[in-house]
């Protein structure tokens, strides 16, 4: 995949900002990368602020919601966990959430800068490094598993993988890609490590199309 443009760091980060502005509806598929597997991808339907169904590819329904309570104005609903929360507004990406964090902190180091083309849409991808004020949506499922995160999980007194696996080696960076239109977090890649491999995927279908209530109900 070849690079056209090179897109600055404070524009990477104002892009992973960006997502509430962008868009109202929002359908797509997405993959998991998991330990070397690929598990099975699902389509959505999300219309904002918090109306989601979500399905199989051949149609089986799994969820369903109409308005559910998000605890961030920004959240958009979630399914699973909250790494599916932080994928379509990766605002962890870009500022510190923590009020307890220096205004300004810059919560990951950008290298690689590169605009791409991810599934027919432009997209701008960098290698990603946490730094010590990345922030999470939830550490149990960052957008980028690293020893920051597993450290913000020990200090909550939650075992962190580590403690269960004496030999995890964490990943060198992660491989991230924004799509340009939306702000949205359309893939990761951990770069070696234990994980390597691990991320997502997910392709966008169409933006801002009608979606009728029946679908979430």
């Amino acid at each position: 995949m070849a690079a056209s443009s090179a897109p600055t760091v404070d524009a990477f980060t104002a892009l992973a900002l960006s997502s509430p502005r962008r868009w109202r509806t929002l359908r797509f598929t997405v993959t998991s990368r998991r330990e070397g597997r690929t598990d099975t991808a699902v389509r959505a339907w999300l219309r904002r602020p918090g109306d989601l169904r979500v399905e199989t590819l051949d149609g089986r329904v799994l969820n369903r919601q109409r308005s559910a309570h998000t605890s961030l104005p920004d959240d958009d609903p979630m399914y699973q966990d909250y790494r599916w929360v932080a994928m379509l507004n990766p605002r962890e990406l870009g500022v510190a959430i923590d009020q307890g964090f220096p205004v300004g902190s810059t919560p990951v180091e950008h290298h690689g800068l590169a605009e791409v083309v991810h599934h027919g849409r432009r997209a701008w991808q960098a290698e990603l490094v946490p730094g010590e004020h990345y922030d999470p949506r939830c550490s149990c499922c960052p957008l980028l598993f690293s020893r920051i995160s597993e450290d913000i999980e020990a200090d909550m007194g939650v075992e962190p993988v580590r403690a269960r696996e004496p030999g995890l080696r964490y990943a060198d960076a992660h491989r991230v890609r924004l799509d340009v239109g939306t702000g949205v977090c359309v893939y990761t890649e951990e770069l070696g490590g234990s994980f390597a491999g691990r991320g997502h995927d997910l392709t966008i279908e169409a933006v801002d199309e009608p979606m009728p209530h029946p679908l979430f109900d």
